[in-house]
């Protein structure tokens, strides 16, 4: 959003906050365990992995799918496949989305993690930490260009 000042936000997309991030995403097999999934997660202290067969994504397996689907049913890590508790209907964005539309597919569909798709192939993904810190650094530029355009550059 530009001003008549040419003051305004300069809004980040994905492809923004990839290029700041990099651009790897940790995947699993759709036939490995949730303990082998939740030791993954652990190694690399993230709260998500995708689910990949054969290149394609098929689903995203997150520590919220463990906590409801496993521990809360009495079932065990080690017994359990990552394909039975996985979510299927992965919710996914394209480099070219803006950050404030990330943040709005987030919490209409109450997702925290939005694999990136380009040409049908994941070019990365964003967990909405990244997308408020996105949102935090836009405002905080706001706020600073709209202070030096009231003090005239003082």
């Amino acid at each position: 959003m530009q001003s008549h000042w040419g003051i305004g936000a300069r809004m980040k997309t994905v492809r923004n906050v990839l290029g700041d991030k990099g651009h790897g995403v940790y995947t699993i097999s759709p036939d490995a365990t949730v303990l082998d999934a939740l030791q993954a997660m652990a190694d690399r202290n993230v709260g998500a992995l995708v689910v990949l067969s054969e290149g394609e994504v098929i689903g995203l397996i997150s520590e919220r799918d463990y906590a409801r689907k496993v521990i809360l049913k009495g079932r065990f890590s080690k017994d359990v496949p990552v394909h039975e508790i996985m979510t299927r209907e992965v919710v996914c964005a394209s480099s070219k989305h803006k950050m404030d539309a990330c943040m709005a597919i987030m919490t209409e569909k109450r997702v925290r993690h939005l694999p990136i798709l380009e040409n049908n192939q994941l070019a990365g993904i964003i967990s909405i930490g990244d997308v408020v810190k996105a949102i935090i650094e836009d405002q905080q530029f706001t706020i600073e260009q709209l202070e030096h355009y009231i003090t005239g550059g003082r």
